[in-house]
């Protein structure tokens, strides 16, 4: 049987999901969970870290956020190195990223924490991409927990 190839996305598709990423990830080093709330579904269903499944954006930001964006720095997705994927209408996206950010321990000293992700985007009637699942997980023996301190700028 013969396996078509993977429904990679279109040049317009790519670089819009990749601007998206780009978005999302200036909103995680700033703290801002306010200015992130629109990239994602108020119903969205993740996985993470530190949940298995979690729905709704709130519960989201209440166990994953909390528990990440305060206590790293510097995230940013590896834009070069992502893949998108696209249905054919597209009408719906998925991009596989790599990321890196800082971690630090808990006297302060700084460890690099890269990780993966796999994000689901919806097309909105407004053209807009809105995450509706996001399964973001750290590299193998990367430690899960940071001790960072910074301030949420924004709820």
């Amino acid at each position: 049987m013969e396996t078509l190839p993977l429904p990679e996305a279109d040049a317009a598709t790519t670089a819009s999901v990749k601007d998206w990423l780009d978005r999302f990830a200036a909103c995680v080093r700033e703290v801002d969970y306010a200015r992130a709330y629109p990239f994602w579904h108020d119903a969205i269903v993740i996985f993470g870290t530190y949940q298995e499944l979690v729905r709704s954006r709130q519960a989201w930001t209440d166990s994953q956020w909390d528990n990440v964006w305060p206590r790293t720095e510097g995230f940013a997705f590896d834009l070069a190195n992502t893949l998108v994927l696209a249905s054919a209408d597209g009408g719906m996206a998925v991009a596989v990223a790599p990321w890196d950010s800082t971690g630090f321990h808990p006297d302060g000293r700084a460890f690099p924490r890269p990780g993966r992700a796999t994000i689901v985007l919806a097309k909105q009637p407004d053209g807009r991409w809105v995450g509706v699942h996001s399964h973001m997980s750290l590299q193998r023996g990367v430690p899960q927990d940071s001790h960072g301190k910074r301030a949420v700028k924004a709820r």
